[in-house]
Order: structure tokens, then sequence, then C-alpha cells
């Protein structure tokens, strides 16, 4: 049964590659988004630009929170937990 399904779905194999590149792309993004040394450099880069007075207080407070979070989920994947539930 194995080997006459695979001749059934031989057409949709260039799909199936694609899906799996796309999941690679993805897995990839996510890897470098939620990297610990990244976000760090981040929130260096957002009290840089609070110094040079590029932004206001409320702004900074903002966008730490956010990274923040970030920072948060990314630490709990190294860690092995899943934190993706508390995005938003």
């Amino acid at each position: 049964m194995g080997l006459i399904s695979e001749v059934l779905l031989l057409p949709f194999a260039p799909v199936r590659g694609s899906l799996w590149a796309v999941r690679q792309v993805v897995a990839e993004a996510e890897r470098q988004y939620y990297d610990p040394a990244a976000v760090r450099a981040d929130l260096a880069r957002l009290e840089q630009r609070l110094d040079a007075g590029e932004i206001d207080e409320g702004e900074f407070d903002r966008l730490e929170d956010e990274l923040l979070d970030r920072l948060e989920i990314a630490l709990s994947r190294s860690a092995g937990t899943t934190g993706e539930g508390t995005t938003g």
C-alpha cells in the first residue's frame, strides 16, 4: 500500500517539497528572532536610542516590554519549556 500511495502522490511532490522549504525558512526565522543574544543586542540599541533622545520614555517602555517578553520566550525555549502561549 505504501508504494501505491507514493505513486499516486507523486504529482504532489513539488508541493510537498515547497512546504518543507517554507517550514525550514520559518524555523530559521524563529530561531533568529528568539535568539537571546539578538534580543539583548536589541535592548542595548533601544537604550542607546533613549539616551540619544531618538525616542521618549513611553516609547522606550513599550518597546522594552516587547523585547523582554521576547527574551523570556527565548530563555524558556532554550530551557526546553514552551512559552509560546504567552505572547500577545
